[in-house]
């Protein structure tokens, strides 16, 4: 998975006036405007990581996000989706249930088919029609994001129980996270991705 991921947290309406085939690239020209001359023009808080904004933050619809536990790579978002799939039939029904609801759409699909790099999430970007063309790695609508993290919220005190069927289906195995804490860790970032953007009412769309 030699692909980077851009996460970002959008004003679905400021968005949706965009047409449709400019909204890719009016997220990345709004974050990284041309004008600027290559000056990378956010403000970071908290640490070097995390969300990233103009510097005009209160007028600004769009925000990046920057992992704290990647170095901006896909494939560790990648091992972690396929991690649970592993993992899954392992996990309790109620666990099951919840962290399917966290991350199906995220880095998980519950049905490939729906890959949003093949439907362009749903219409609302448009989908690839080459390998050169624009496409998207993830979208998640501002109405999907707060069942997502009330989702996590609920799976985040019993992750304990996964310790053991990560042990057994993925640790020590190539396309896994290395460990069971790397794996949480990364989910628990999402967690907060999801409660900012559910904060908000933004959505939540990831650009390669």
């Amino acid at each position: 998975m030699g692909l980077d991921l851009m996460l970002f947290m959008a004003d679905w309406e400021q968005l949706s006036a965009v047409p449709v085939d400019k909204r890719i690239d009016a997220l990345d020209d709004t974050t990284r405007p041309l004008e600027l001359d290559g000056q990378y023009p956010v403000q970071r808080y908290g640490t070097t990581c995390g969300w990233l904004w103009l510097p005009d933050r209160e007028s600004a619809w769009c925000a990046e996000y920057e992992f704290h536990t990647t170095t901006g790579s896909y494939s560790p978002h990648y091992r972690a989706g396929h991690a649970w799939d592993e993992m899954r039939p392992f996990a309790s029904a109620s666990v099951r249930a919840e962290m399917d609801t966290f991350l199906d759409g995220l880095i998980w699909d519950a049905d490939p088919a729906n890959d949003p790099s093949l439907t362009g999430g749903g219409g609302f970007f448009p989908p690839a029609t080459d390998r050169g063309g624009p496409r998207v790695l993830l979208v998640c609508p501002p109405e999907a994001v707060p069942g997502k993290a009330r989702a996590w919220e609920r799976a985040k005190p019993h992750l304990e129980e996964l310790r053991g069927p990560f042990a057994a289906e993925c640790e020590g195995w190539a396309g896994f996270p290395d460990t069971f804490e790397d794996f949480t860790a990364l989910l628990d970032e999402w967690g907060d991705v999801t409660a900012e953007a559910a904060r908000r009412g933004w959505g939540l769309v990831g650009l390669p």
